[in-house]
C-alpha cells in the first residue's frame, strides 16, 4: 500500500481497505494497526461485504496519512521479529495468554506489551490490505458518493481541485451528480475515490388502467380530518374528492406547464385510496375513516431524475412540518446494491432522524415483468421508513412483489398489505374514471392511513405506532419471509389497537440515556405458582444512519432483552439472548442472524401451539425488560434516542387476566393509562375545532 500510494500524486490522504476473514464485530476490528494521530476507528470511511451471501466478509476502508502507514509497517516488522525469535513464528491462544501474564521477554524500542498483544489480535482477524479501485461501470448520468478524504462538506471545492466544475444544484450532502463523460473521467483518473455510484434515473411504470366509468361518486366536504402528505406524480383536481386534496405551489414541485395528462394518473390513483379508500373498496374498510391529503408532484410518468426528487423531498418536508405521515409510492426498477443504501433511501432516513415526529410509508417497488429484478429497488431500502409489499386479495404475496433483505441483513420490506393482483387490481379513482390497477403503490396507502390514525388520532409516538403495525402483522405465527417482511397487516385498525380477551398488551416508551435502560418490576400475574403465558415483544427506534459507512449503515444498536427475572436477579430472555451478559460471548454473524444486531426493529415472538406449558415463576414473580445501547463510534448518536416497545402476553388457557395485571402494576406505583379509542377520538375532534373569539 505504501508503494501503491507513493506512485500516485494525489491531493488527499491514502485510502487503505482492510479485508477481514469474516463479518467482524466492532470490538474485533483493527485498533493498533492504522492508528496514528487519530484512532483506527475514527479513520473509517466505508464498509462493504465481499464473498457469497452464505459467508460474507467485511471490507472496511480507512483514510490515513502516510505517517500512519509508516508507523503500521514499523510495528508489524517489530512484532514479526519477536514472533520469529521468541514464539516459533506463530501465536496461538495459549501463547498469548502466557504472554499477557509475563510480558515481553526482551526490550524492543518503541514497543510495549499492550502494542504487541493488540497487533497479534488485529492480525488474526485481517486477511489482507488493498485498495477498492474497481467502481461500477455506468454508461449514463450517475449519482456518485466519494470517500471522505477530509474534504468535510466542501464537496464542490474538493471536486474543483480534481479538475471538475460542479455547481451547487448538482450536490446533495456528499453525493454528486455527474454526466456520462464526467463519470468516465473520474473512473479513469481517481477510481479509488468512488465509494458508491448509481444511475440517476428511476421510472414510474406507464399506467395501463382498466377503466369503467359507471357514474359520478359523491363525498361530503372535509372537516378536521388528519392530513397525509403524498409525494408522487401530479394530481388531477377534476376528480370527485378534489376538495379533500391540497396541491400547493412550491419551488420543489414540477411547474404546471410541464405536466401532461399521463402524468396525473398514478398520483391521483394513490391519493384516491388515502382519501376515500374504504368507500371505493368497501370490502377493505379499515375503520380509519377519510383523510385529507397534501399532494406534491415531484415526478413525471416514465423516466425521471432520482437526484432531483431527492432534493425536492428534503425541501418539501422542511416546508411542511405539520405533516407527520408521508406516503411515497415511487420506486426504481433496478435492484438496490449489496453494499450500500440508495441515495434516495439515505435522504429519507436522514429526514426521519432530523425530525423525530415524522415517518415515511414507502411502496416495496414492483417487478417490471416476470423476469424482472427480484430484489427491491430504491427507496424501499430506507431503514427508518415503513416499507410495504403487496398481496393479492387472497392474502398471498403478489406476483410482482420484490424481496429483501438489504445490505444482506436488514429486513425489508417491513410488512405487506393488499395491493391487488394482475387481472384483479385495486379499485382506484383516476382522472378518466374508476379503474383497477395492482401494485405496491396501492398497498402502501392503506398502511399510511393506519399510521396517520395511530399517530394523529390516537396520539401515539411514531416508534409505538410503527411497532404496533409490525407486531400485529407478525402475530403468533410469524415466519421469516423475504417477501412478506413481518407479515400481513390486519385490515381493521381495531385489530391493531386492540387485543383479545386472553391477552395482556402494554406499551413502554422511553429514551436511551445510558448503556442500559431497564425495568425489572413488571408484575405479570401468577396462577398456581407459574406464568401461564406465551409472549412476544416488538421494539422500534430511528437511528442516525451514515451512507458513507456502507454495510455498517446504522450508527446505534439497541439490544432488547425481555422475560422473567430469575433467582439470580437476571432476565431470562425469551429468545435466550446472551449478548452483553457476564461470561457470555456472541460472534457477530450469530448476533446479527439470531438477535438482529444493528437492526432498528427487534421482534421476539413465541408460537402458540398445542402442548405449550405454564412457565415456572421464580422467587421474585416478576418480569423485566432491558435495552442495551451501543454505538459504532464515539459520537454518541444514540444519546436521547426514543424507542417504543409493544409487549403482548397470551394466556394459554384462555383466561382474561388484564384487570389483575393493572391492579398489580398500580400497587407497585406504576401509572397505568388505558388506550381508550373512543375517548382519544373525542379528544382529537375537540382539539381540531376552530375557535373564534368575540371582539
Amino acid at each position: 500500500m505504501k508503494s501503491y500510494w507513493s506512485e500516485r500524486n494525489v491531493p488527499f490522504d491514502p485510502l487503505i481497505s482492510v479485508y477481514y476473514k469474516t463479518v467482524v464485530a466492532k470490538s474485533n476490528r483493527v485498533r493498533r494497526l492504522l492508528s496514528g494521530t487519530k484512532s483506527a476507528a475514527a479513520s473509517v470511511v466505508g464498509a462493504k461485504f465481499e464473498g457469497d451471501e452464505r459467508k460474507p466478509r467485511h471490507v472496511i476502508t480507512h483514510c490515513v496519512d502516510t505517517e500512519t502507514i509508516n508507523r503500521t509497517i514499523e510495528l508489524l516488522e517489530r512484532c514479526a521479529r519477536i514472533l520469529d525469535s521468541d514464539y516459533g513464528s506463530s501465536m496461538d491462544r495459549d501463547k498469548l495468554r502466557d504472554f499477557n501474564k509475563k510480558g515481553l521477554r526482551r526490550s524492543i524500542k518503541d514497543l510495549t506489551k499492550t502494542a504487541f498483544a493488540q497487533c497479534m489480535r488485529d492480525a488474526y482477524y485481517v486477511e489482507r490490505f488493498g485498495v477498492e479501485d474497481e467502481p461500477e461501470a455506468i454508461d449514463d448520468v450517475a449519482v456518485v458518493t466519494l470517500y471522505d478524504t477530509g474534504y468535510a462538506e466542501d464537496v464542490i471545492g474538493f471536486m474543483h481541485g480534481l479538475g471538475f466544475v460542479i455547481t451547487p444544484d448538482r450536490v446533495l450532502g456528499n453525493a454528486v451528480r455527474l454526466n456520462r463523460d464526467e463519470y468516465a473521467r473520474l473512473v479513469d483518473q481517481y477510481p479509488y475515490l468512488i465509494s458508491m455510484a448509481v444511475k440517476d434515473w428511476s421510472e414510474v411504470e406507464p399506467e395501463v388502467f382498466q377503466v369503467d366509468d359507471q357514474g359520478v361518486a359523491t363525498i361530503p366536504k372535509p372537516a378536521n380530518e388528519p392530513v397525509i402528505g403524498v409525494i408522487d406524480t401530479a394530481f388531477d383536481d377534476r376528480v370527485y374528492f378534489s376538495e379533500w386534496v391540497d396541491a400547493p405551489e412550491s419551488d420543489y414541485v414540477l411547474p404546471e406547464e410541464d405536466i401532461e395528462p399521463q402524468d396525473r394518473l398514478h398520483g391521483t390513483a394513490v391519493t384516491s385510496l388515502i382519501v376515500d379508500g374504504p368507500h371505493i373498496n368497501p370490502t377493505l374498510d379499515d375503520g380509519c375513516g377519510r383523510f385529507r391529503v397534501r399532494h406534491f408532484c415531484v415526478a413525471k410518468a416514465g423516466r425521471f431524475s432520482s437526484f432531483a426528487v431527492m432534493r425536492s423531498i428534503r425541501g418539501i418536508v422542511k416546508e411542511n412540518r405539520d405533516i407527520k405521515v408521508w406516503n411515497l409510492s415511487l420506486g426504481s426498477p433496478a435492484s438496490v446494491s449489496r453494499n450500500f443504501v440508495s441515495p434516495e433511501a439515505a435522504i429519507l432516513d436522514e429526514l426521519q432522524t432530523e425530525f423525530d415526529d415524522i415517518i415515511f410509508v414507502v411502496a416495496g417497488t414492483n417487478k417490471e415483468s416476470e423476469g424482472g429484478s427480484e430484489k427491491i429497488g430504491a427507496p424501499a431500502d430506507s431503514i427508518n421508513s415503513l416499507v410495504v409489499n403487496a398481496t393479492g386479495f387472497d392474502g398471498t404475496i403478489a406476483s410482482y412483489s420484490r424481496r429483501g433483505p438489504i445490505l444482506e441483513f436488514f429486513k425489508k420490506p417491513d410488512v405487506c398489505c393488499v395491493g391487488g393482483e394482475i387481472g384483479k387490481g385495486m379499485h382506484v379513482c383516476t382522472p378518466t374514471g374508476e379503474s383497477w390497477r395492482p401494485g405496491t403503490s396501492y398497498a402502501a396507502p392503506w398502511v399510511a392511513r393506519k399510521m396517520a390514525y395511530l399517530m394523529q388520532v390516537m396520539n401515539l409516538p411514531r416508534e409505538v405506532a410503527k411497532a404496533l403495525i409490525i407486531d400485529s402483522a407478525a402475530g403468533w405465527d410469524f415466519e421469516d419471509d423475504p417477501y412478506m417482511g413481518y407479515g400481513r397487516v390486519p385490515q381493521r385498525i381495531s385489530d391493531i389497537l386492540g387485543s383479545s380477551n386472553d391477552e395482556i398488551r402494554f406499551i413502554l416508551t422511553g429514551s436511551s440515556e445510558d448503556y442500559e435502560t431497564y425495568h425489572y418490576g413488571i408484575p405479570v400475574p401468577i396462577n398456581k405458582g407459574g406464568h401461564p403465558y406465551i409472549a412476544r415483544a416488538t421494539m422500534c427506534y430511528f437511528p442516525k444512519c451514515d451512507r458513507r459507512q456502507g454495510v455498517d449503515y446504522t450508527s446505534t444498536e439497541m439490544d432488547l432483552h425481555f422475560g422473567r427475572i430469575n433467582d439470580k436477579g437476571r432476565i431470562q430472555a425469551l429468545n435466550k439472548n446472551p449478548q452483553g451478559e457476564p461470561g457470555e460471548y456472541t460472534y457477530e454473524g450469530e448476533a446479527r442472524k439470531f438477535y438482529r444486531k444493528w437492526d432498528n426493529v427487534k421482534h421476539i415472538g413465541e408460537v402458540f401451539k398445542d402442548g405449550v406449558r405454564t412457565r415456572k415463576a421464580y422467587s421474585t414473580g416478576l418480569w423485566g425488560i432491558k435495552i442495551r445501547t451501543t454505538e459504532r463510534d464515539d459520537k454518541k448518536n444514540g444519546r436521547g434516542m426514543n424507542f417504543g416497545v409493544v409487549v403482548t402476553l397470551k394466556e394459554i388457557n384462555g383466561v382474561n387476566r388484564i384487570d389483575d395485571f393493572i391492579q398489580q402494576c398500580s400497587l407497585r406505583g406504576w401509572i397505568v393509562t388505558r388506550i381508550d379509542v373512543e375517548s382519544r377520538i373525542d379528544i382529537y375532534n375537540a382539539a381540531e375545532v376552530d375557535i373564534e373569539f368575540d371582539d
